[in-house]
């Protein structure tokens, strides 16, 4: 672009991807158009590698995942107006995950916008993002795109990580500057998410409260599991033998055969402890808000968050400690040199008492062969396979497919259960699927009721597209939650949950050149598994599961209100 008489110039798209180059950042999820296919042509060409989805949505879910994995934002990358809304979806699902996320938009002239003149996919983007992330950012000059991205990758990573917008004006996208003055104008943010130390007498005073305690408790949420203070977390847990629970995307923080887990005996140890620890769990309607049947109103509460906003939610806590996990975990660690903290001998074997009856009872269920296959001998078979690939990440999205699958795969490592998390939205399974591929080059098994996997199946042909290493399951029942359902007022139409019992998914992923199988068995699930695996190539299995089976809306029916039958 240059020669003795003419400067060095760039232009919007070639600054952005610099920028992100600078800041490490490796890989761009998105959908290509107007007004943004050239800067995912120049990321290529600067070595960033861009994954290209059939959904927006898709692509937001692959980047909030990559974020979560890695502990630095993920990119998606969209076009204006409608496929800006469609990735708005998956950056409000990171925000309130907890996940960071950067969304880079093009979108229309400002002047036309604001003068709602009639542009081309003419939205107001920027103030449509502001209720659904931490910060919403516009850039109008081509000098202020380092500060615009630097500003993003700290807001999203720092204290409680979330989502972040990024509006690019087609205008600030192609308006061209001079190189030298554009490169100076980027740089690599310093220390993004600096370190929260907890007041030492909040550890204190937490420290004190557990050695007083006689029946103790320790709940892992995603937030302990994101923050990656692994070691830590282990080293408090087994020095104080104190039992714990895992929520669903902390399994495998310590693995869910650890001889403390309490996982089978949920409900007593909620309704029994008289200290529970919440580190990185948030009293949301996940653990029922801390109220109703399953909890005493008795017991005392520490809470480990980085958000002080997020104490006292819905319930009184006696002893909060604000800052980050890490931090919190390393002071936790160094205080039992002071203080004894041990769990009683009498509460661990309750706890065990109730663990081998409560196992023994779910043995009986996954050890029963049936024909067609229910959820409980589909899913052991492949917890069976995936004793042996302790590596492979799970994705696991559904109704009765989520339940059932939380309570019977076991998970050995931290983060490698990806789920629908804190909303319990469907349609993350693709693109979770994609992210964990792309960010972790590892296989990842993807358990899939088949409406979940209706709002994101496509990308099917994103993941042969990109030769990824994931087997899909797909459990069929032929419905929404049960299969076995009828149209109440005698038409011909299907009724509301009722989906097609004759589908053959695997024949979608065969037509883009992918590994399918058919499986009406447990055991042709562990050998077309074993197959998926063995071979890294795309796969997709399609499970013939009995369509009377499941209960509708899973393990939510107090959520889903009946109508009055006015016949």
């Amino acid at each position: 672009m240059s020669d003795n008489n003419t400067q060095n110039l760039t232009d919007g798209m070639h600054i952005i991807v610099d920028a992100l180059k600078k800041n490490d950042i490796d890989a761009i999820y998105g959908v290509v158009g107007i007004p943004i296919t050239d800067m995912a042509r120049h990321a290529q060409a600067e070595g960033i590698r861009y994954i290209g989805f059939r959904h927006e949505q898709s692509a937001g879910n692959a980047a909030a995942i990559s974020g979560y994995l890695t502990k630095k934002p993920g990119i998606c990358l969209t076009v204006s107006a409608p496929g800006f809304l469609n990735g708005l979806v998956a950056l409000a699902n990171a925000t309130t995950n907890g996940f960071p996320m950067i969304l880079i938009s093009g979108s229309s002239d400002r002047e036309i916008i604001d003068l709602q003149q009639g542009d081309y996919e003419e939205l107001d983007q920027m103030n449509a993002a502001k209720p659904y992330a931490k910060a919403s950012f516009r850039v109008n000059k081509p000098e202020d795109i380092g500060i615009a991205l630097a500003r993003a990758i700290r807001t999203s990573v720092s204290g409680r990580p979330g989502g972040v917008y990024l509006d690019l004006t087609t205008e600030v996208l192609s308006a061209v500057m001079d190189k030298d003055t554009a490169d100076k104008s980027i740089f690599k943010v310093e220390d993004p998410a600096p370190a929260q130390l907890p007041a030492p007498e909040s550890v204190n005073k937490a420290l004190q409260l557990l050695a007083g305690a006689k029946r103790p408790l320790i709940i892992l949420g995603k937030g302990a599991a994101y923050a990656q203070a692994d070691q830590d977390i282990q080293t408090f847990i087994e020095t104080t033998g104190i039992p714990f629970l895992p929520m669903s995307m902390a399994k495998g923080l310590l693995p869910d055969t650890h001889k403390q887990s309490a996982a089978a005996a949920r409900s007593h140890v909620l309704s029994n402890a008289d200290v529970i620890v919440l580190l990185g769990a948030r009293l949301n309607w996940l653990l029922g808000h801390g109220k109703g049947k399953n909890w005493s109103a008795e017991t005392k509460l520490i809470q480990v968050d980085i958000d002080a906003n997020e104490i006292d939610s819905n319930r009184h806590i006696t002893a909060p400690v604000v800052g980050d996990i890490n931090s919190v975990m390393a002071e936790f660690v160094k205080g039992l040199q002071h203080v004894n903290i041990q769990a009683s001998q009498d509460w661990i074997e309750g706890i065990n008492t109730i663990k081998t009856t409560n196992e023994a009872k779910m043995a009986a269920k996954l050890n029963k062969d049936v024909v067609p296959m229910n959820y409980f001998c589909a899913l052991r078979a492949i917890r069976d396979v995936l004793v042996d690939y302790k590596d492979a990440y799970v994705v696991n999205e559904g109704a009765n497919t989520l339940d059932n699958g939380r309570n019977i795969i076991d998970m050995y490592k931290p983060r490698q259960r990806l789920d629908c998390g804190t909303w319990g939205v469907m349609g993350i399974g693709m693109g979770y699927a994609i992210g964990a591929a792309v960010t972790s080059g590892k296989p990842v098994v993807a358990i899939e009721g088949d409406s979940a996997f209706g709002f994101s199946g496509m990308e099917i042909e994103t993941i042969c597209r990109y030769q990824l290493p994931v087997t899909i399951l797909v459990f069929n029942n032929g419905g929404v939650y049960r299969g076995d359902d009828v149209n109440r007022h005698g038409d011909s139409d299907p009724a509301p949950t009722s989906l097609m019992k004759e589908a053959r998914y695997d024949k979608m992923m065969e037509a883009f050149g992918g590994q399918g199988f058919n499986a009406t068995t447990a055991d042709e699930i562990k050998q077309a598994l074993l197959a998926g695996l063995q071979s890294g190539k795309p796969t997709l299995i399609n499970c013939e599961i009995d369509p009377t089976v499941g209960t509708e809306s899973g393990h939510l029916t107090n959520l889903n209100p009946q109508s009055v039958d006015t016949k």
